[in-house]
């Protein structure tokens, strides 16, 4: 009986041992199942990279047409620019310019023709003197003046006058060359060359001279006159 119980128990010992066996020992020649979780293919996972490179272009391609506004312009056709804009504003203001002159010079025309003229009659009326007319020249030159050379040869006059008829002489003046040096709105100073041949009765014979003036010459309402002559060299 007791070696029943021992060899009973010895069974379910040895049972139990092999159990215990079975459970934490394997056959040399077991092969474990393949039960681990397989790596994902790479073909598999998301590519971030890809992603990005997509995500890039989309953004280039919206922003492509502000960049190609946005490029700088090539430095050779920004100076063939530049230039062009300063032709175009050189040739505005100088066309400006031009019409400017050109109406100017149209409108000062007739005024510098009247001065002219005016300095021109009194240079002549100066220099053309006869002893048979003394006093009509003498009034001819005093009403082509005006200011300080009226009031000068206004007061000299009577003297001239004498002079002219005692010695008996006439002078006669010819213009050879006049022009306007400057002149504003309302005065102008006017060069004038002027030859004189003077005959005295019974005197020797004058030779023939050449005077050049500078007459100052104001406007006077619609006329102009002298207001006063310098004898230049």
């Amino acid at each position: 009986m007791g070696s029943n119980d021992s060899n009973d128990s010895n069974d379910k010992g040895g049972g139990g041992g092999a159990a215990e066996h079975g459970r934490h020992e394997l056959p040399d020649d077991y092969e474990v199942p393949s039960t681990a979780v397989e790596e994902p293919d790479a073909a598999d996972e998301p590519d971030d990279a890809a992603d990005e490179a997509g995500v890039e272009a989309v953004v280039e391609a919206t922003e492509a047409p502000a960049k190609r506004k946005r490029k700088q312009m090539d430095p050779r056709d920004r100076l063939v620019l530049i230039i062009g804009l300063v032709a175009v504003v050189a040739f505005g203001a100088i066309g400006g310019w031009i019409d400017y002159r050109s109406y100017h010079e149209h409108q000062s025309r007739p005024q510098r023709a009247l001065f002219l003229d005016a300095g021109k009659r009194a240079a002549q009326n100066l220099t053309t003197i006869d002893y048979n007319n003394a006093d009509a020249d003498v009034k001819r030159v005093l009403d082509s003046a005006t200011g300080s050379f009226f009031k000068d040869f206004e007061r000299r006059a009577p003297s001239f006058i004498d002079v002219v008829k005692q010695l008996k002489s006439k002078s006669t003046g010819t213009i050879a060359a006049a022009g306007v040096e400057s002149a504003t709105a309302d005065s102008a100073k006017v060069l004038v060359a002027v030859t004189v041949n003077t005959e005295v009765v019974n005197g020797p014979p004058q030779p023939v001279r050449a005077f050049r003036m500078r007459l100052t010459v104001d406007k006077v309402g619609d006329d102009a006159k002298v207001s006063n002559v310098e004898f230049v060299q």
